[in-house]
């Protein structure tokens, strides 16, 4: 006859599965939670690489995708000289369409960072997927709303894209606002990323993106292995070297100096920017690119 186990010792055993397997749920349903907290408010996950924007003691995380785009879009901003209210309304509104990210599909025909429709007279299926293109569009469009350099920023953002969620943007608008303070320029030295793995080096790359962006409000020129910028002002200069940040990953950049302020990637922390003084005034900018 088989010997039974202690009722006890048999006890004790299912408390302990028991106890693993509550543990095990536990443990998932938190990473499920993270997971759904990130995709509902459009931020990397904790572990993830990551860009930072700080300005007026608030801080908004993207991920390097966002970011690019993000750049993106407050520099065209800059290109067309607008004020960094413009960039702020822009953005809020690509974090509701898109997430800040360049979509090849959507609602209808609706296509890119603002969801666009050919449909509704905003241009072709390619010219919508040109980001530069549906920034341009987006920003032609804002200038046209009476009363958009002073009025609520959801409600501009509205007006331009006639959505069937009129609030939608408004829980954005803190985020597009810090955003688009460091990506203009207006906050000096406010910007930064974690990329563990850049891309190679793509000096030529940086130089282009940043000519498209930015226009004839800078001199880009190629310089050795790197890249110099010439802006017409400190704050389209700080606007340069902060877009030029967040296109760590795709370029591969390595430092970025604005005068005598530096800023070097870091692939384990978020770098800081560091200098003498007072970070206005310098309109040069040097790109340096990893080997």
């Amino acid at each position: 006859m088989p010997t039974r186990r202690p009722w006890r010792q048999r006890s004790g055993l299912q408390r302990a599965v028991t106890a693993v397997a509550i543990v095990s749920v536990l443990g998932l349903v938190a990473i499920g939670g993270v997971v759904w907290w990130a995709t509902y408010n459009k931020v990397p996950l904790p572990i993830a690489d990551r860009c930072v924007a700080t300005a007026g003691g608030r801080s908004t995380t993207i991920s390097p995708e966002q970011a690019y785009y993000a750049a993106l879009i407050s520099g065209v901003s800059v290109k067309r000289g607008l004020e960094p209210r413009a960039a702020s309304i822009a953005l809020a509104t690509a974090y509701q369409e898109s997430g800040i990210r360049n979509l090849d599909y959507g609602h209808s025909d609706s296509l890119g960072l603002f969801q666009q429709r050919p449909s509704q007279g905003w241009g072709t299926e390619e010219e919508i997927m040109d980001p530069w293109y549906s920034a341009t569009q987006f920003y032609k469009a804002l200038v046209k709303v009476e009363g958009w350099a002073d009025g609520d920023i959801n409600d501009v953002a509205q007006a331009v894209q006639r959505s069937a969620h009129p609030e939608a943007y408004r829980k954005h608008v803190d985020n597009a606002r810090t955003l688009a303070s460091a990506l203009t320029g207006q906050t000096p030295a406010a910007f930064s990323c974690t990329i563990r793995s850049p891309g190679a080096a793509d000096p030529d790359g940086m130089a282009g993106y940043l000519k498209q962006t930015f226009g004839k409000t800078v001199q880009v020129e190629r310089d050795g292995d790197g890249v110099t910028v010439e802006a017409e002002d400190a704050a389209t200069a700080w606007s340069v070297a902060q877009v030029a940040v967040a296109g760590t990953e795709r370029y591969g950049l390595d430092s970025v100096a604005v005068g005598k302020w530096t800023w070097r990637h870091d692939p384990w922390g978020l770098a800081g920017w560091h200098g003498p003084g007072t970070a206005a005034g310098p309109t040069r900018v040097t790109l340096v690119f990893t080997g």
